[in-house]
């Protein structure tokens, strides 16, 4: 069995702005942290690299307070849950298996599905394997990797700066791919769950498991999700920065055009991590989304419009 690293539960005393009681479940051999606040509709927020639930911690508040159960999981390797050291453990189907036996145990139904970045392959990939769970899906800066998409030289420098550097200087990751200012008490807090470069394999681990080529693990997976969502019969809603470097708007609204979505919503003034530039507003777009009484596409963005 792989060494596992658990961070010490005092380097999540006294966070700025995450005030969430901590909830556990058991994968495997990795205990499964994931926020849980509210009552109602359950809204399953998933994070992606190299980040964890406190990504989520603005949005949560408003679509909580609108009436919806809100769940952030922190993915294996990341936040609270369990970090296995070996970079070898990490895999597309471990995550998926590791996130799917988390949802198993609590069982809700009627899921608004929330993904951002590795989020997002986690839980379409859910989402269209167990589709009578899901109710809507919201989309924000993500895509599915079929081993076909086009990496820019952007990404590219990144996942051999990660191939690199087995001390991941995570704060500084997340800072970079903001638009806005970052007070370093937050930034602290990015860098909590992670005091050594053992605990950082997870990080290291998700640039470089991406499939840049059909052939590679998770390529098939992937291919099989992106042809199974235009056909999910269920409301999407896309939100996406303006300012993403990497995953662009123009990449967005392709994205969204394959998956058979409406046409991003933009928020203005947000790079990758969108969350953190705009995170209420992002949380109030989520709860009127699962508020709306006909919650179509076309239905929601002429609300919005209105």
């Amino acid at each position: 069995m792989t060494e596992i690293f658990r961070t010490p539960d005092e380097r999540f005393e006294g966070l700025p702005g995450y005030d969430f009681e901590p909830n556990y479940v058991q994968a495997g051999d990795v205990r499964l942290h994931y926020v849980d606040e509210g009552e109602g509709e359950p809204v399953v927020f998933l994070h992606g690299e190299p980040t964890w639930s406190y990504l989520w911690r603005k949005v949560i508040p408003p679509v909580r307070d609108a009436g919806f159960r809100c769940i952030a999981p922190d993915m294996p390797g990341f936040g609270r849950s369990d970090k296995p050291a070996d970079v070898g453990w990490y895999s597309y189907d471990a995550h998926v298996e590791a996130i799917g036996e988390l949802l198993r145990q609590l069982d809700p139904r009627g899921v608004t599905m929330v993904v951002h970045d590795w989020g997002g392959p986690v839980g379409l990939r859910i989402a269209v394997e167990h589709p009578d769970h899901i109710a809507r899906l919201v989309i924000l800066d993500t895509g599915l990797f079929t081993g076909r998409q086009h990496m820019s030289d952007a990404w590219l420098a990144f996942r051999d700066f990660v191939a690199r550097t087995e001390d991941l200087p995570i704060g500084f990751l997340v800072k970079g791919a903001c638009a806005r200012d970052m007070p370093h008490d937050v930034f602290s807090a990015y860098e909590a769950p992670f005091p050594n470069a053992a605990s950082k394999a997870g990080a290291r681990a998700f640039p470089l498991m991406l499939p840049t080529s059909p052939d590679m693990p998770g390529a098939e997976a992937g291919q099989k999700v992106l042809e199974a969502l235009p056909g999910l019969d269920v409301p999407k809603l896309v939100l996406w920065a303006d300012k993403d470097p990497i995953l662009t708007l123009d990449v967005g609204r392709r994205f969204a055009a394959a998956i058979g979505a409406p046409e991003p919503e933009v928020i203005a003034n947000a790079s990758h991590f969108l969350q953190e530039d705009a995170g209420e507003e992002i949380g109030q777009l989520i709860s009127s989304f699962c508020s709306s009484g006909d919650s179509s596409p076309g239905s929601e963005r002429a609300a919005r419009n209105s």
